[in-house]
Parts: C-alpha cells; structure tokens; sequence
C-alpha cells in the first residue's frame, strides 16, 4: 500500500515547527510531488496555525502523540518519513525514534544533544539497519553548515593535493540571531541528565561519544579564549561545537575515516583582534545565559524582521601534513536558530525523500546520508552559500 504522505511535520504548532510549514506552503505547495502534512497533538490547534498561516484549507492535519503508542503506530502506517522539532529530544524523542527505527520510517530531527543520541545509536542503529530507516540528526544549524563545510573542504583538499586535511579549523567569523527557547530546553535538559547519569557526563565530555568502537587522537577543547595562530584573532567558545564536533567526527566514522583516523577538529568563535578581540573573547566564555531561567522560553522566538536580519558565516581552515591549506566558507541569510534552521531541515527532509535513495538504512549524519545533492538543494532554495576562499595577503 502506498503511504498517503511522503512527510509529516511533527510539531507544527510549535514555534520552529510553524516555520518549517510555512516554508513547505511556499516550496512543496500541492501539486509541487512532495505530500506533506502537519502533524501535533491538538487538531485543534492544527487547525488554527493552517488558518493562520494562510495554508489551504484541505492541508492535511495528523494528530499525533508522542507518549501514545497506538497514535505513533498510526502515525507510521501514513508517512514515508517523520520530520520532527519537538525536543529536547530526551524528554520527547525516544518513542518517535524507536517506532521509526523499527517500522523502516525515516526521520529527521533538529537534535544537539549528543548523550540522547548516543544512547538511541546503541538501542536503535540495528533495527534501522534491518527495516531500512534512515534517521538523521542534527538537521538544523546544529549541524548543517558545519558537518557539510568540513565534508566539502575534505573533498576539495582531495581534488587538489590526494589527501584530506588532517587538521580543521572551524572559526564562527560572524552570527547575528538568538538561539531558540528549544535549545535553551536542550542544553538544561542535558545538564539536569548528566546531574543524574556520570554516564552521561563521560559522554558529554568524550569527542568521539558518536563513534562507538573509535577513538581518534587528542582534541583542542575549545574551552578557553586565546588568540588562534592561524587567523592571528582572538576566539572564544562556541556554544554549539560540543554537538557539532561529535557529529563531524561521526561523519568521518561513517565515511570510513576518509578525513583520515588522525582528524582533529575544533570549532571556535571568532572575536576579533587585539585588547578588544580578548576583551569580548573574555565576555563571550563567561556568558551563561542560555542555561539560565531567564533565557528564551520553549515556543518563544524573534519577529520575522529579527529572523530576516540574521545571518552567520563559519569559516573552514584545512590544513595537511605539508603545510598546505584551504579555505572554505559557508553562509547563511538568515538567523540561525530559526530562520535558517527551518529551510535546512525541510530540503534535508525532501533531500533524504528524492535524491538519496541509495542511502541504507541506519543512524546517520547529515554529510554522509546526504552528500552534495544537499548542498546544491540549500544553496538553490534555503539562502545558504558554500564557496572555496583565498587566503587574504
């Protein structure tokens, strides 16, 4: 029997998951081939967001909950694939997966919590692998830009010097936007866990916690400011690289270590030069406030015009055994936490549906399960730009 969706937004509600369907309505409109739905636990509330919005009034409504087993089985006997923003993911995303996992469902989440994601690696990867369900994290700006930035540098390194970089760089030259109330939830969620787990804490803590089995050389923290020798700046930590450098690792994993089993990656935040360059390199390490009460609430995000005056622009610094290097940027029109993110996990979804149909079932990363066509896809739709850059003089 054919499914009668190829997707269902679980979550469209929600404040992220209202953005994706707004970006669906304008590039999957009916008739566009991809059939997708909204999905969340209130028809009612479905309802309303679709009449608000300005969606059609047939735009197909799923309800679904999470915490229903009989709601989730429904849901799996209707879609090809799930895209979900209802996190954190630990509290909320373990029955989704599993049911996924085993009904040979396919899945796409925006998740930065790599101890969950570990842990539904080691209970789940299996049953993926059998059932042909292809579950990818990290579908948002944790960690697009930055998995596909470094997998398309280690491409380019091998086309002109027939190796990979045995060392990146990943330097956040520029963010305008705030980060979401949803990772605000994520981050204290994870924190409250890795109370209550030492075990979660081991993985928090381990660089490679997403590579069962591997352990690749020591790796730069990230965790104090310093001036970085190859820019010549002062960088600070980067709130999202303790995700993003677990999934550019598994990336490499999955990838058969093609950027070698001696990479190392670190992810920094570019503050500028001199006593001004430290001084908020010194502001940027002792901020807080995203694992503060005070910070963005669930549900809570910027006004369009605060979402159309983001962008970010991730520099990537490869360098080989030799000496010799390469530069790569990735850009972004719009903030990250929200306005990006939106368009970069509803093309993954329609990238994972329509173009890579050759990757088998199991727990992926966006790099490996989506390659280039991925690439292409935000660049032609989703205000996001990959470029080679030469080194200034």
């Amino acid at each position: 029997m054919p499914k009668a969706f190829d997707l269902v937004v679980h979550g469209a509600t929600g404040f992220t998951g209202r953005l994706v369907v707004e970006y669906l309505l304008q590039r999957y409109p009916a008739g566009s081939g991809l059939r997708w739905a909204m999905g969340g636990r209130s028809a009612d509330k479905l309802a309303s967001v679709r009449d608000a919005i300005g969606a059609p009034a047939d735009t197909p409504l799923v309800v679904t909950d999470s915490r229903d087993p009989a709601s989730l089985q429904a849901l799996m006997a209707q879609t090809r694939l799930v895209l979900t923003t209802v996190g954190p993911y630990q509290l909320y995303g373990s029955e989704l997966v599993a049911a996924c996992a085993a009904a040979g469902v396919d899945y796409v989440d925006l998740c930065g919590e790599p101890a969950w994601m570990r842990q539904m690696i080691d209970a789940h990867e299996a049953a993926a692998k059998a059932s042909g369900a292809r579950i990818v994290f990290s579908c948002g700006f944790d960690s697009i830009p930055f998995d596909m930035g470094v997998w398309m540098l280690q491409n380019e390194m091998r086309s002109r010097f027939g190796h990979p970089a045995s060392r990146v760089r990943g330097r956040v030259r520029k963010m305008k936007g705030t980060f979401s109330g949803g990772t605000a939830a994520s981050l204290k969620a994870t924190l409250a866990a890795a109370a209550a787990d030492p075990g979660v804490l081991d993985l928090l803590r381990n660089p490679f916690s997403l590579t069962p089995g591997f352990q690749g050389p020591r790796q730069p923290t990230g965790s104090k400011p310093m001036v970085d020798e190859a820019l010549g700046l002062w960088v600070a930590p980067f709130v999202m690289a303790a995700i993003n450098t677990r999934n550019v690792h598994r990336s490499n994993f999955l990838l058969g270590h093609s950027y070698g089993a001696d990479f190392v990656y670190d992810e920094m935040l570019v503050t500028g030069a001199g006593e001004k360059g430290e001084a908020i390199a010194n502001a940027v390490a002792a901020d807080k406030s995203l694992g503060s009460d005070g910070g963005p609430q669930p549900g809570e995000g910027p006004s369009r015009e605060e979402r159309e005056a983001g962008s970010y622009d991730v520099l990537f610094l490869g360098e080989d055994a030799q000496g010799q290097l390469l530069r790569v940027a990735v850009q972004g029109d719009r903030d990250p936490g929200y306005g990006s993110t939106s368009k970069m996990i509803a093309e993954a979804a329609a990238c994972l549906l329509q173009d890579a149909t050759h990757t088998p079932g199991g727990i992926w990363t966006p790099a490996p399960a989506l390659g280039q066509p991925l690439i292409d896809r935000l660049q032609a739709h989703a205000g996001l730009t990959f470029s080679v850059e030469e080194a200034p003089h």
